[in-house]
């Protein structure tokens, strides 16, 4: 008198690949608001003294020496303006920002963030090659990093996405022949 039992691997991983992917999901968009708000926040005060007139004086001075290191002004024989390098540098921060926090487009997303990545790269050399202090590099160090993890984190979950419909596909596909040889099991048990 055993009773039957369902088989478990299969309804075991199927129920925790939603699970993990809508956690990354959170993970993700939560990563998203956050560092757009930030990426604004870093922007306006770059542009602006609206936020905080000291802030704004200092990287006024700081793109001064930033744009005296400019990676392509040496190769191309241009030396930009360090008004304008700020102006563009802070208003790429701005937009990027406001894409990463509002828009709900995925590709859109990441590209903005291949872009914050590039530019937070482009930070953190700014500041080796003026010899700045580590205090002074470590916000564009951790800003790099998490731009990085938000990019594998989005990576990861697409992964996810693609392997969950991909096995939901297949045991689709699988599904109607089980229940077909069912159905011709059962017509011949009657038929006896």
């Amino acid at each position: 008198m055993a009773t039957p039992t369902a088989p478990t691997s299969s309804t075991s991983s199927s129920s925790t690949t939603p699970t993990s992917s809508s956690s990354s999901l959170i993970v993700l968009k939560s990563l998203s608001i956050l560092l757009g708000i930030f990426f604004i926040f870093l922007g306006v005060m770059k542009v602006t003294p609206f936020i905080s007139k000291e802030l704004h004086k200092d990287a006024r001075k700081e793109f001064v020496k930033y744009s005296k290191v400019f990676p392509l002004s040496e190769t191309l024989g241009f030396k930009i303006p360090s008004k304008w390098y700020r102006r563009c540098f802070g208003g790429f921060e701005i937009a990027c920002g406001l894409i990463l926090a509002v828009v709900p487009s995925a590709p859109l997303k990441r590209g903005v963030n291949l872009i914050l990545v590039g530019m937070s790269l482009l930070s953190v050399y700014n500041h080796c090659l003026t010899d700045d202090k580590f205090e002074r590099t470590s916000t564009a160090l951790v800003l790099f990093f998490m731009t990085t993890c938000r990019l594998i984190v989005d990576f990861q979950s697409d992964k996810k996405l693609l392997f969950s419909f991909q096995t939901s596909s297949t045991t689709e596909k699988s599904s109607p022949s089980l229940s077909e040889d069912s159905q011709d099991s059962s017509s011949h048990v009657k038929s006896d």
